[in-house]
């Protein structure tokens, strides 16, 4: 699978983050990454799990949710703030060439589950589902309810404490909602063949979720094609 990554600058209102976009040459999605508390589009899991997701075939972006000079521990807390910045992506990725024609999903993990199912609920036309790896899905507060994307929740087994939020938020939730344990796993999902599982799970959820009419291919991997063409 051809895949060409991009750093981008993306301007929201009156702040600049970066993201790192990587499209599929023939892309059937777009899966936009939500990062937890204290992390960033640098996140080696998120990291994994993307390429993952680009072997089968989805464009993805993951981007820093806070500007540098905004990253504080109350913002990187601040669900409210996160999910705003999270609907921006999802406008900006609806008008971009490559990904304007794309059913998109989101992926988040811990706080960052919460700021996108807050995302779902103000973009229900767009968002087509959502994924929680270790999320913190209880932090949407009574928007829980107001959800309409359908929502996989992917917990470890031995994080106790979230699995039992994970499944009050399951229970409070009205949209089609599932949840997945992964044997022997904890919150960071460290353990061996852990995360393999998440980002099989994952995969599998988007793959029933996001599905193009028609494939979209960059206009930048047509140039790839050409030289190898001519090369």
């Amino acid at each position: 699978m051809t895949t060409w990554t991009t750093t981008e600058r993306i301007t929201l209102g009156e702040v600049a983050i970066e993201g790192d976009l990587t499209l599929a040459e023939h892309a059937t999605g777009v899966v936009l990454f939500a990062h937890g508390s204290g992390s960033s589009r640098h996140s080696p899991r998120n990291q994994y799990v993307a390429r993952e997701l680009n072997k089968r075939g989805f464009a993805t972006l993951l981007a820093d949710l806070l500007a540098p000079e905004e990253d504080t521990r109350a913002s990187r807390f601040d669900i409210g703030l996160l999910a705003d910045r999270l609907v921006g992506l999802v406008d900006w990725l609806g008008v971009q060439p490559a990904t304007a024609g794309l059913p998109l999903g989101i992926f988040g993990a811990s706080t960052g589950a919460a700021a996108a199912l807050l995302a779902a609920v103000a973009r229900p036309a767009s968002v087509r589902t959502v994924v929680s790896r270790g999320g913190r899905p209880d932090l949407a507060g009574p928007a829980l309810i107001e959800v309409t994307a359908p929502t996989l929740l992917i917990v470890g087994e031995r994080d106790d404490v979230v699995l039992a939020l994970n499944e009050g938020a399951r229970t409070t939730m009205r949209a089609h909602a599932e949840l997945r344990i992964v044997p022997d796993a904890s919150h960071l999902f460290e353990e061996p063949g852990t995360l393999e599982t998440v980002a099989e799970e994952a995969g599998e959820w988007f793959a029933g979720f996001l599905t193009a009419v028609l494939p979209r291919r960059h206009p930048a991997l047509d140039h790839v094609a050409a030289a190898r063409r001519w090369g």
